[in-house]
């Protein structure tokens, strides 16, 4: 008996220790030395404003809200939307990307995409 109960103690212990996948959303680029690609900043996730950064999401899609940076003479950058399929175990780089260093207008893309080390799917 006190072997079972040892064997059920040890299997609650190591359920435990697993942790459900997530993944993080990035709003510096990776790639600084890029022209006219400028860091963003992360709004919300599905209509939830995090004030951190990087943000915790689950995995799955999701529609993220960012703001890029101002251009000379305007006092807050625009926003735009990216919708991402995000993968378990995995942190994404956002950027936003100008026509020239003048422009308001932007447009978001994932900069790099790596897997979150000691996280398991």
């Amino acid at each position: 008996m006190k072997v079972k109960l040892a064997s059920i103690a040890a299997i609650a212990a190591l359920a435990g220790c697993t942790t459900t996948p997530f993944s993080y959303i990035d709003g510096n680029r990776y790639f600084r030395a890029e022209l006219n690609s400028y860091s963003v900043i992360v709004l919300d996730v599905d209509g939830r404003s995090d004030t951190r950064n990087p943000v915790m999401v689950d995995p799955g899609r999701h529609v993220i809200r960012v703001q890029g940076p101002a251009a000379s003479g305007f006092q807050y950058g625009e926003t735009r939307a990216i919708t991402l399929d995000v993968k378990p175990c995995t942190r994404y780089y956002l950027k936003a990307v100008k026509k020239n260093s003048l422009q308001q207008d932007f447009e978001p893309q994932v900069d790099y995409v790596e897997p979150i080390a000691g996280c398991t799917a």
